[in-house]
């Protein structure tokens, strides 16, 4: 499974982006697609998650109410769409495939849940 992040760029606080992960090679080894973030000095940190069987959503508390994961599987692509955007939503984004169909939080928001990574897209958020 190869994983290709896009969509960073920089924005103004309160502006909105659309991040996007596209999947080759899926198989039902990606049960279950996350978002994580790293910020500078700070360790990654869960954000978002997606199960494709289902369309069901996990998000972390800071997401919650501003951010929106969903899937194309017509196009194996997962957006992360991040609206009300803070300076400290600033981080390089990840996406992230799982072989496990298991979407609980507990289990799903750490990054060794997760075996395959994409390469990462900066999210700069301006003050």
């Amino acid at each position: 499974v190869q994983l290709q992040a896009s969509g960073g760029g920089l924005v103004q606080a309160g502006g909105s982006l659309r991040l996007s992960c596209t999947v080759s090679g899926r198989t039902f080894s990606s049960y279950i697609m996350g978002w994580f973030r790293q910020a500078p000095g700070k360790e990654r940190e869960f954000v978002s998650a997606f199960r494709w069987s289902d369309s069901k959503t996990l998000y972390a508390d800071p997401a919650k109410g501003r951010f929106t994961v969903s899937g194309d599987n017509a196009k194996n692509t997962v957006y992360l769409q991040m609206s009300s955007l803070k300076p400290e939503d600033t981080a390089v984004y990840y996406c992230a495939a799982s072989g496990s169909p298991i979407l609980i939080m507990r289990i799903i928001m750490s990054a060794s849940a997760f075996g395959s990574w994409g390469q990462g897209t900066l999210v700069t958020v301006s003050s």
